[in-house]
């Protein structure tokens, strides 16, 4: 279940679903926060990572690097690091393993959902980290939803192709992309999985929305650190 919080001062969005464990700290900023307001390398974390995002379904693993381009994927294992993308109708993705204290953040727009870009982060995490899919929790955070996403036939059938069962995905011409990730990722065997329930256009006033703000630049975030629990 998703609920507001409080962070020096700013209004953030959490899932309780990852509330009981140590090893991370995950959130969703809301509408008019910028980074410096709760990134503050000072105060937050030793390092602060954000990839350059192109709607692709490239996924980096952090490593020494400071710049990822061409990336909409990041998976994150050192502590005291933190990771940050962004949005504006498109779809956060958090995933986080609690056996290897690992997490990632995915962006999944149209194109990485089409691209199960989800799906792929997960593949990498089994690959690079031995992650388990039935100890992975999956964290699905405010996006577009069904009731304001309507989208040509093409982006439709390509969207609906990456799931087997594709009961509840759609209503004619619109689509929920939280839903249809969601249903990738059950479909591989992740079955713990916190959907939010806010749609970014519905709620503008919480989040930014690319479609009601006409193409606005303004974004919000999904912020991961992995915690020194040592």
């Amino acid at each position: 279940m998703f609920y507001f919080d409080d962070l020096n001062g700013q209004k953030i969005l959490r899932s309780d679903f990852l509330d009981k464990y140590e090893g991370i700290n995950a959130f969703f900023t809301t509408r008019g926060i910028n980074e410096g307001d709760i990134l503050s390398k000072s105060d937050f974390a030793k390092r602060i990572l954000t990839p350059e995002q192109t709607h692709s379904d490239h996924i980096a693993t952090v490593d020494e690097r400071e710049e990822y381009p061409d990336t909409d994927g990041l998976i994150l294992a050192e502590p005291d690091t933190a990771i940050y993308l962004r949005f504006a109708d498109c779809t956060p993705l958090v995933f986080y393993d609690p056996k290897h204290n690992v997490a990632a953040i995915s962006h999944a727009g149209w194109r990485g959902t089409a691209a199960r870009i989800g799906v792929k982060t997960v593949a990498k995490m089994i690959m690079n980290y031995s992650s388990r899919v039935y100890d992975l929790i999956a964290v699905i955070g405010p996006a577009i939803s069904m009731c304001c996403y309507e989208v040509s036939d093409d982006v439709k059938n390509q969207l609906l192709s990456t799931a087997k069962n594709t009961k509840g995905l759609y209503k004619e011409r619109n689509v929920d992309l939280k839903k249809i990730n969601a249903r990738q990722l059950e479909e591989i065997g992740v079955h713990t999985i916190d959907i939010c329930p806010y749609c970014t256009s519905c709620n503008n006033d919480l989040f930014y929305s690319y479609r009601k703000e006409n193409g606005t630049k303004e974004r919000h975030f999904a912020v991961v650190k992995i915690m020194n629990i040592k």
